[in-house]
């Protein structure tokens, strides 16, 4: 599979690297492909060249900065995977519209794309390694493409998580503030970032 990943943070280069590890092609979409900073990586092109041709798109991105980058973009009928979360300039509270979840700007952003909330409501640290023995964390998935669902569901499964489906893209503003709180609990509260929500069954 074909995976562009716009943004070359924590997020964009963990998800990149696990997913490169599986077998999958990816390529980084960044503003300046020549900057050192990004020197790293395998490869690497402007967000637009990453994306034409891509299965997948990962929308890995400081808020701030994502109406820009996304708006320009034509991804045609690619999955589009947001792993953007909403947050202020000091992360401790989302700044979305209030009567839509980030993934809805996004997606109405990007002219009705097949947005899917995911990898949003975890630290890199935990998409870098989701090892926590015989539990596996959940990686929840909203949208409201049943097809582009299932594509994010496996590519959470095929690095470690178990990918959980939480129904219409609505529903994204509860992974939202799931990761507000998984903030809360590693940060203010002291935790640290190595904890992670599972979903148990019985």
């Amino acid at each position: 599979m074909h995976i562009a990943i716009i943004g070359a943070g924590r997020v964009g280069r963990a998800l990149g690297t696990r997913w490169t590890e599986v077998g999958h092609d990816v390529v980084y979409g960044v503003r300046d492909p020549g900057d050192p900073k990004v020197g790293d990586l395998t490869q690497v092109a402007t967000p637009q060249e990453a994306v034409d041709g891509a299965d997948v798109v990962l929308i890995a991105l400081p808020w701030a900065a994502t109406q820009e980058v996304v708006s320009g973009l034509d991804v045609g009928d690619a999955v589009v995977l947001d792993a953007t979360n909403p947050l202020a300039v000091n992360a401790r509270e989302l700044v979305a519209n209030p009567s839509l979840a980030g993934a809805e700007l996004v997606r109405d952003w990007m002219g009705g794309a097949r947005v899917v909330k995911a990898f949003n409501t975890t630290g890199s640290g935990n998409m870098a390694n989701p090892d926590y023995g015989a539990k596996k964390p959940m990686m929840p998935v909203a949208g409201d493409d049943e097809a582009a669902k299932a594509v994010a569901i496996g590519l959470a499964n095929e690095i470690g998580f178990a990918g959980v489906d939480t129904g219409s893209l609505a529903g994204a503003r509860d992974l939202e503030h799931l990761a507000m709180l998984w903030i809360r609990m590693a940060y203010p509260l002291g935790n640290g970032p190595d904890i992670a929500f599972a979903l148990l069954r019985r």
